[in-house]
């Protein structure tokens, strides 16, 4: 064997052995805390515990979240410590504010029209979109606002603790994961692999250079990922505006050929509350239905019951 044949097989054990652990593009289960490395400022968590002492999220659930590597669902410091080891392990990292938030810019602190601001938040401290822009109030003078451009945390390097749960591998947890992790809701979902048919172009003759495009249709399987909406979904503002997104990371994600949203709209009769379908309408007997009820225990006659309700619909 050569010196060079060598050389290229120990190349290749060494990077068989830098690879172990998890790698870019694996499903990852992390619990985790963040928090500013001055003033021990709470940034994110998963840990219910934490977020109750913080007094944040009320009508929040927190709970670990399935981030996959590589796809910025981190910050890249915290990727990075990742990459490599396996589930059981834990670890620290300190995200440079450059990296994290970004540094502090003084030039991101202007003065704006009082006007520009609603009258509600003429106050200093009041969160504020001013032409497209979000910030905060510092002092309001006259008809002129100081605000600050900056995001809130610009300036702070970030402390991470995380620990590595587990390796998600099942399809439906890593679609729910994802979706949790861009809504923060939780979601039925399932997958069918489903024949459909599709029209698809005809290779033309070579003989034939005038030939018109022709289609066929054809049998294919569809890999399909299937949402139940619920009423939250349908409301909320992320997905109403970033749905096209979500499906584009869990269809590139996932490996899957279509997503379909579906709802359910519950039906029944239009009669009154606690009526049953059929008392709302159409053609009943009612000597029929009478005759139906057990009355021998009691003193009622059942020609009377028929008359009284006959008499009470004209």
């Amino acid at each position: 064997m050569s010196n060079d044949s060598e050389a290229e097989e120990t190349e290749a054990a060494d990077e068989a052995d830098e690879e172990t652990g998890f790698q870019q593009g694996d499903f990852v289960k992390l619990a985790y805390t963040a928090r500013t490395v001055d003033g021990d400022q709470l940034v994110d968590t998963t840990d219910p515990e934490v977020a109750e002492e913080e007094g944040v999220g009320e009508d929040q659930e927190f709970s670990p979240r399935t981030v996959v590597l590589g796809q910025g669902h981190l910050f890249q410091a915290v990727e990075d410590d990742i990459v490599g080891k396996e589930a059981g392990d834990e670890g620290t990292v300190t995200v440079p504010a450059a990296e994290a938030f970004g540094e502090y810019d003084e030039e991101e602190v202007r003065t704006v029209s009082a006007d520009k601001i609603p009258e509600d938040d003429r106050y200093p401290g009041a969160h504020v979109d001013v032409d497209g822009e979000h910030g905060h109030v510092e002092t309001i003078i006259g008809g002129r606002a100081r605000v600050d451009f900056n995001h809130p945390l610009a300036g702070e390097d970030v402390e991470y603790d995380y620990e590595i749960l587990d390796e998600v591998e099942d399809r439906v947890e890593q679609a729910q994961g994802i979706v949790q992790m861009m809504l923060d809701m939780e979601l039925e979902m399932w997958f069918e692999t489903e024949t459909v048919e599709e029209d698809q172009l005809v290779e033309p003759d070579e003989d034939d250079e005038d030939a018109e495009p022709e289609t066929e249709t054809v049998e294919v399987e569809k890999d399909t990922l299937y949402i139940e909406a619920t009423p939250q979904l349908t409301m909320n503002q992320q997905w109403m505006m970033g749905k096209q997104q979500i499906a584009q990371q869990l269809t590139q994600l996932l490996d899957i050929d279509r997503i379909i949203v579906q709802e359910e709209l519950g039906g029944g009769g239009m009669g009154m509350p606690g009526m049953m379908g059929g008392m709302g309408g159409g053609d009943v007997d009612l000597e029929e239905a009478v005759e139906d009820m057990d009355l021998e225990d009691e003193d009622i006659d059942a020609d009377e019951i028929v008359e009284e309700i006959e008499n009470a619909e004209e």
